[in-house]
């Protein structure tokens, strides 16, 4: 087997091949506990920390795994999904997983899948199995703290079989409505699924319908609930009162806690975006937490890990004349904090915006938050089988929200559209890629970024 061959194989279990057909919610926890058992059960060789939510859980955990590195900790990071090579979602120390190991891995579980398939349990989907393959990985490199991000929603996510020292939950929007509901309250119980009884979890400041679901989860298992205050973004520099020691832990439904009367040192985080605040200071909380765990996590290392954590496209500049920025902000909320920060960092700039998107995704949200702030748009389609490739319907969505002189262009491949972008930018314009990561990870190919591609 070489590396495609493990690739292809992979991804043949993506529901509806080789009989491994979309599971009931439920039926993905009872495979990916077969396949965890029949593994070893890895997951057991080292403590966890799951960051669910729907914004900034890659960022959150960035920060996090690049805090406990710092502290000298060996950090295994799973995450999804990968912009260029699949071995991104499995790093030890933020090295990916190498080809050849990822070869070996696969060819040392397809016994272990085909047995499932053949039983009457059936064969796990791609992620579970991805999912597998990365704890055995991190056990058998011995990590010191594995940092494990949901795929989607968090109660019935592969990632819920496994029972962490620290759950934390990003903030909460409107994401995958199809599988986890068409209300925040809905959407948050399935994220509050990461939780579990007796173990401390962490939430950004929420929504009061999403924190409302969020403690009565806690509540009812009995998990310590911490919320870090909501603080605008002039805010990440303040001076709170000292507190010496731990939190204390929540007596009633949840303790509101202010990191920054433990780590009494700006907040100051690598990655650029007004959303990012929110972000450092959850995963500043998390580090805390997992300090009263026992973890030798320091305040130096808290403020080295958020001033060196990298999470590529996400509020990516690439500098130039015009500069680019890349976001892969695909829901309402993000666009709508991709649009405050472009604002901030770039005041006054006239704005080239390309845009794809994934057809299940939030369309209504997304295009009223981000037609007024383009002066022209390009639009265009991934390669991802779930692109949404209807581009000039698409246009008919924008042209009634975007300005009567805005340009509407539709490039169907993302790098011919970057180009086209490029075409129409000024040097003192600005360039925007967003609504995918998929063509974002495009973009990034072909401004020549991409290490290496699958």
């Amino acid at each position: 087997m070489d590396y495609q061959q493990a690739l292809d194989y992979l991804y043949s279990f993506i529901g509806g091949q080789q009989g491994a057909q979309r599971p009931p919610p439920m039926f993905n926890l009872v495979r990916t506990r077969a396949l965890l058992a029949a593994l070893g059960n890895p997951q057991h060789a080292m403590p966890s920390v799951i960051v669910a939510g729907t914004k900034g859980k890659g960022s959150t955990a960035a920060f996090l795994e690049a805090i406990a590195r710092a502290a000298g900790l060996r950090t295994g990071l799973w995450t999804s999904p990968h912009l260029h090579t699949y071995r991104e979602r499995i790093q030890v120390n933020r090295q990916p997983i190498t080809r050849d190991e990822l070869v070996q891995a696969v060819e040392s579980i397809r016994p272990i899948v085909e047995s499932m398939a053949n039983g009457p349990i059936g064969a796990p989907v791609t992620f579970a199995i991805g999912f597998g393959l990365a704890l055995r990985y991190f056990a058998e490199r011995n990590v010191d703290l594995a940092i494990l991000e949901v795929g989607v929603g968090g109660r019935f996510d592969s990632a819920a079989v496994v029972t962490p020292i620290l759950s934390v939950v990003t903030p909460i929007s409107y994401d995958h409505m199809d599988l986890l509901g068409d209300t925040l309250a809905q959407i948050a119980w399935e994220k509050a699924g990461v939780m579990k009884p007796g173990t401390p979890a962490i939430s950004a400041p929420q929504h009061p319908e999403a924190l409302g679901a969020l403690i009565r989860c806690a509540v009812e298992i009995g998990a310590p609930l911490y919320v870090v205050q909501d603080a605008a973004p002039e805010s990440a520099v303040v001076c709170e009162p000292f507190l010496p020691g731990p939190w204390r832990i929540p007596a009633e439904h949840y303790l509101e806690v202010e990191p920054q009367q433990r780590f009494q040192r700006d907040i100051m985080p690598s990655l650029p975006g007004i959303f990012q605040v929110v972000n450092a200071r959850l995963a500043t909380g998390a580090a805390l937490l997992l300090r009263d765990e026992g973890l030798p996590i320091t305040d130096a290392a808290i403020a080295a890990g958020l001033a060196s954590a990298r999470w590529p496209g996400r509020m990516e500049i690439i500098d130039g004349s015009p500069p680019i920025v890349l976001d892969g902000a695909h829901n309402g909320e993000s666009i709508q904090q991709l649009v405050m920060s472009l604002n901030r960092i770039f005041p006054g700039r006239r704005r080239v915006i390309v845009f794809g998107a994934s057809r299940d995704k939030d369309l209504a949200r997304m295009i009223p938050a981000l037609a007024p702030a383009v002066d022209a748009l390009v639009l265009t389609a991934s390669r991802h089988p779930r692109a949404l490739v209807a581009l000039h319907e698409l246009r008919q969505q924008f042209a009634p929200l975007v300005r009567s002189d805005t340009l509407i262009d539709i490039v169907i491949d993302p790098a011919e559209a970057l180009a086209r972008a490029q075409d129409l930018a000024a040097p003192d314009d600005l360039i925007g890629v967003t609504g995918s990561l998929f063509v974002v990870a495009a973009a990034r190919e072909a401004l020549g970024l991409a290490g290496e591609r699958d």
